[in-house]
C-alpha cells in the first residue's frame, strides 16, 4: 500500500514538473506569434495563408459574350447582376454594324453604345469590345473610308468610356471582325496598317488593342522580337498591341493563328508580359478536345487572361469533367497573394514606415492595366483613414516570381496614435477608385473586405 501511494506521488510530482514546462514554454510565445506573426530585429513580422476560394477581380477571368446587332436592345441591368452569381466581371460586347456599311452610324446606335457602358459601370463590370459588321464567312464588310469615319464618330464615347473598356479586340474587318475574309481588300499589308495606325489613334492610349495572330503584329511593327520591360511598360503603339484567339487549342496551329507554331507561341509568351492574351476555342480539327493538362500548359504559356464562356461548349465541358474547370476559374489572368509582410511597430510622429511585402501570382498572366496602390492607415479608435499612395506597379507582379515589395512611407499628416494596416489596390480611374467592384482581391484567407475594397494586412503600428 505504501509502495502505491509512493508511486502516486512520483508521478503526480512528474506531471506538475511537466504543466510547469509547459506554462514556461507558453510564456516564451510573444503575441505575434499566437497570430501567425515574429519580432525579429525590432520588425513585427504576420504571414498569410493562401485562400483557394473562387471569386471575382477586374479585367479578368472566364466572360460571356454578348452581341448585338445595328440598333439592337441595350444591356439590362438584371442580367448584368446576373454575372456576379458565376464570379464573372467582363462581357466580350460585339457589336455587328451591318446597317452601316456605305454610311455613318446613326445617333440610335451611338446611343445604343453608351448606354451599356452606363450600365456596365452601375453594375461594377467592364467589357472587352469589337465592332464587325457581318457574322457570315460570305458577308460584306465596309471600306477603309467607312471604317475611320464611324472610328471618328465613337472617338468621344471611347473616350469618356475608357474606365470601363478592359481592352479591345480589333475587329471591323472581315466576318466576326476576325481580321480574315474581307470583301473590301482590308487583308492587304497597306490596308492593315491604315486601319491598324486608325485603332491605336481612336482609342484612348490607356486602351490596349488584341489583334488575331502575332503576325499582324509583328508586321505592323515591323520586328518579330518581342518586346522588353522598357518598351511594355509604356503607351507606344508597340505596347499598345496584345493578342485574341478565336480557336485556341484547336488545330496545331490554331486554325491559322500560327505560321510557325513554335517561334510565335514564344514570342506571344515574352510578350504576354506586357498586353493581353484571351479569346474562345473553337471545333478541333485533326486534334483531341484539348485535356486540363494540355490547357493548362497552353494557358501558362501564354499567359491567357480571359476565355469565352459560351464557345465552344465541349470543350469547356471536358474540362468540368475531369475537375479543372474550377481551377482555371482561379487561374486565368491574375491571382495575387501576399506571403508575408514586415513593419517596425512604432515609429516617430511625421516619421516614415518601412514596409515590406512579399506578394506572388498564381495565375497564367499579370495585371494589364496601371492600378494606384494604397498603404491604408486606419485608426483603431474612431477609424479615420489615411491613405498613403505606393510606387508600388502591381503589373510586375509577374506569375511565379516572387515581389519584394519595400517602401519608406511618409507619415506626414498623420496624427499619433494607433492605426491597422491594410492594402488597397484600385482603379486607376478617377470614376472607378472608390468602387470596390473594381479593387484587386488578394488571394488570402480572411483579409478581404469587400466594403471598401481593402485588404487587411493584420499589423498594427503606433505613431508616437
Amino acid at each position: 500500500m505504501k509502495s502505491d501511494n509512493l508511486i502516486i506521488k512520483k508521478m503526480k510530482n512528474l506531471l506538475l514538473l511537466f504543466c510547469l514546462f509547459l506554462n514556461m514554454a507558453s510564456s516564451c510565445q510573444s503575441d505575434g506569434d499566437k497570430n501567425n506573426g515574429e519580432q525579429t530585429n525590432g520588425l513585427e513580422k504576420v504571414t498569410y495563408a493562401v485562400s483557394n476560394e473562387v471569386f471575382t477581380n477586374p479585367e479578368r477571368g472566364f466572360m460571356h459574350t454578348w452581341q448585338v446587332n445595328s440598333e439592337g436592345a441595350a444591356i439590362t441591368a438584371a442580367s448584368l447582376n446576373n454575372l456576379k452569381k458565376e464570379n464573372v466581371s467582363l462581357i466580350l460586347r460585339l457589336y455587328y454594324l451591318e446597317k452601316f456599311k456605305t454610311t455613318p452610324l446613326s445617333q440610335t446606335q451611338l446611343d445604343l453604345i453608351k448606354t451599356d457602358f452606363t450600365r456596365l459601370r452601375e453594375a461594377g463590370l467592364k467589357c472587352v469590345l469589337r465592332f464587325a459588321y457581318t457574322d457570315a464567312q460570305d458577308g460584306s464588310d465596309a471600306s477603309v473610308a467607312v471604317i475611320s469615319g464611324h472610328l471618328d464618330q465613337l472617338k468621344p464615347i471611347l473616350e469618356e468610356n475608357k474606365d470601363v473598356i478592359a481592352f479591345v479586340q480589333a475587329g471591323f474587318v472581315g466576318a466576326w471582325g476576325e481580321w480574315y475574309y474581307t470583301t473590301n481588300q482590308l487583308t492587304t499589308p497597306a490596308n492593315k496598317k491604315l486601319i491598324l495606325d486608325k485603332l491605336l489613334e481612336s482609342f484612348p492610349k490607356e486602351v490596349k488593342i488584341q489583334v488575331r495572330t502575332p503576325k499582324i503584329k509583328q508586321d505592323f511593327v515591323a520586328t518579330t522580337t518581342a518586346m522588353d520591360a522598357t518598351v511594355g511598360y509604356g503607351t507606344s503603339n508597340t505596347a499598345r498591341l496584345g493578342f485574341h484567339n478565336d480557336c485556341f487549342m484547336a488545330s496545331v496551329d490554331d486554325y491559322g493563328t500560327y505560321t510557325n507554331v513554335t517561334a510565335d507561341k514564344t514570342y506571344i509568351s515574352n510578350e504576354a508580359l506586357y498586353v493581353p492574351t484571351g479569346g474562345e476555342t473553337c471545333p478541333p480539327a485533326n486534334v483531341p478536345i484539348a485535356s486540363c493538362s494540355i490547357a493548362e500548359t497552353e494557358m501558362t504559356l501564354l499567359k491567357w487572361t480571359y476565355l469565352n464562356l459560351d464557345y465552344y461548349g465541349p470543350v469547356l465541358q471536358e474540362w468540368r469533367n475531369n475537375n479543372c474547370f474550377t481551377d482555371f476559374e482561379r487561374k486565368l489572368g491574375y491571382r495575387l497573394s501576399v506571403s508575408s509582410s514586415s513593419i517596425k511597430k512604432e515609429v516617430a510622429l511625421n516619421g516614415s514606415l518601412e514596409f515590406n511585402a512579399l506578394i506572388n501570382n498564381s495565375g497564367f498572366a499579370p495585371v494589364y492595366n496601371p492600378k494606384n496602390a494604397f498603404l491604408i492607415l486606419r485608426a483603431t479608435t474612431g477609424g479615420t483613414i489615411y491613405k498613403k499612395k505606393l510606387n508600388f506597379d502591381v503589373r510586375k507582379v509577374v506569375p511565379k516570381v516572387t515581389f519584394d515589395l519595400k517602401e519608406s512611407v511618409s507619415l506626414s499628416g498623420v496624427p499619433a496614435g494607433t492605426y491597422e494596416l491594410l492594402l488597397k489596390i484600385e482603379d486607376s480611374s478617377s470614376k472607378l477608385a472608390d468602387r470596390p467592384d473594381y479593387c484587386v482581391r488578394l488571394a488570402n484567407t480572411g483579409i478581404w473586405e469587400a466594403t471598401t475594397g481593402f485588404n487587411k494586412l493584420s499589423q498594427t503600428v503606433i505613431i508616437k
